[in-house]
């Protein structure tokens, strides 16, 4: 009997690839364990392999389709065997099989009901976001495998129209079907309460639509060049469409604010160069600053645990684990390798996790879960020759640290003017789920540290 073959599940938040090319062709001999399609996520690229020994079947996929997970999209058997288009969609084990193996004649196989027509499709993680917010998925326009099944970001797209309202205005919603988008709030910063929800009960009661929360940028007349002076066009997929919609969500959703500030790293350098000579034939690798500012900032993030925060859609997550997303530059984009419990680490095995996940990203063979999770991120653009910068923070999170060159520099200590390596940070945070005299203390922490390492000592 044909084994099917499907896309795995490829980490917590992945629910559709994009098939990169197929590594066998149609009706070749393969056998199990051996990589026989590309698959790309959101950031990154990895074979998959056959689960089965026998001769593939390949179905209608061609390199460029966006494939949920878990979809059949092989069968691996006997020569005789075929990939059959099923009549009707169906739903096993959380798996929505549009397309089944062939069977040959005398195969038995259990009788499976179809999915009636006004079913709606839906992912997994999209089924528990919309339970959680009593959302009615009929309600969503669904984005996903061919604009028939509902994903993540569809939920997320929805909640981000629905406006502000109270607790008992959302419960009242939920129980009695008022669309929180219909009506327009009388509470305090327009926010909708249960008279407003109320009122659209009532028999013979007008309600009036709030005005759409949808961002629409300003109308502007496109600008239209002659097709010779294009020399190139990039298309906005993969990597380069992700980092596209997360920035400008991130933008146009956060309340920004920026933190700049100096600190003298002639301390830390000379710190650096001794464990440069002591430690790196020990070690395999010389520890570099990026390394010695992430163990500061875990130990600063451990005790100022608001900066280590999320915002939900109800209210500010303080997160237990300091997981750091250190972002790297690849040719295939920007990724944020997160490094988990870095507060818990120590300089060498940080070092060491950082720089796999550092190879694995540029070689395009990170996997799902080492992208994501991560509850604060550094970026580094001081080795271009870059003083500060204000980098985008990588939502949920509540802030990221941007950091500048080490240079040296004329400061006042004293009655005397010293040279000294001076090293420029820049902070931005949400000011939603945080104020600035908190972000600026947490700041002034990671410059203690900075100008005196030993403290770390004493913790």
């Amino acid at each position: 009997m044909a084994e099917e073959f499907f896309i795995p599940q490829l980490g917590q938040t992945v629910e559709e690839v994009t098939l990169v090319k197929w590594l066998v062709p149609d009706g070749a001999k393969v056998s199990r364990g051996q990589e026989v399609m590309e698959v790309e996520t959101d950031k990154a690229i990895f074979p998959v392999e056959s689960n089965a020994k026998g001769y593939i079947h390949i179905g209608p996929y061609k390199e460029g389709d966006v494939i949920s997970v878990l979809t059949v999209v092989a069968v691996i058997g006997n020569p005789e065997d075929r990939f059959q288009m099923a009549g009707e969609p169906v739903e096993s084990n959380q798996v929505s099989r549009k397309l089944v193996a062939g069977r040959k004649e005398g195969d038995r196989r259990p009788d499976i009901a179809p999915v009636a027509a006004s079913t709606q499709f839906a992912s997994p993680r999209a089924r528990k976001l919309a339970a959680e917010h009593k959302i009615d998925l009929a309600q969503l326009s669904p984005t996903g495998y061919g604009n028939v099944r509902v994903v993540e970001r569809d939920l997320a797209a929805y909640l981000s129209q629905v406006p502000k309202a109270t607790p008992v205005a959302q419960r009242m919603s939920a129980a009695t079907g008022v669309d929180l988008r219909t009506l327009t709030g009388t509470g305090p910063g327009r926010r909708i309460v249960k008279e407003d929800v109320a009122r659209a009960v009532q028999p013979g009661s007008t309600i009036v639509s709030a005005p759409s929360r949808v961002f629409e940028p300003p109308s502007v007349r496109p600008v239209l060049l002659p097709t010779a002076e294009v020399i190139k066009r990039i298309p906005l997929k993969g990597v380069r469409g992700i980092i596209a919609e997360r920035m400008g969500n991130s933008v146009q959703t956060t309340a920004r604010v920026t933190l700049v500030m100096e600190a003298d790293a002639t301390e830390i350098v000379s710190a650096r160069e001794r464990l440069k000579s002591e430690v790196a034939e020990t070690w395999g690798f010389a520890p570099g600053y990026e390394d010695l500012l992430a163990i500061i900032v875990a130990d600063a993030l451990h005790k100022f645990t608001y900066m280590n925060a999320r915002l939900a859609s109800d209210a500010i997550e303080i997160m237990l684990h300091v997981n750091i997303g250190m972002a790297v530059d690849t040719e295939r984009g920007l990724l944020v390798p997160v490094i988990r419990d870095v507060d818990q680490k120590n300089l060498r095995q940080f070092g060491e996790e950082f720089r796999s996940l550092v190879g694995k990203a540029r070689s395009g063979r990170c996997l799902p879960d080492d992208l994501s999770g991560g509850t604060f991120t550094i970026t580094n653009l001081g080795m271009y020759g870059v003083d500060a910068f204000t980098p985008i923070i990588n939502l949920p999170e509540a802030a990221i640290l941007g950091v500048g060159r080490i240079a040296p520099k004329p400061v006042a200590r004293g009655n005397q003017v010293l040279i000294r390596q001076m090293w420029t940070l820049s902070l931005v945070f949400d000011h939603r789920l945080v104020d600035g005299a908190p972000a600026a203390r947490f700041m002034q922490y990671i410059k203690q540290l900075i100008e005196e390492p030993y403290l770390l000592l004493a913790e």
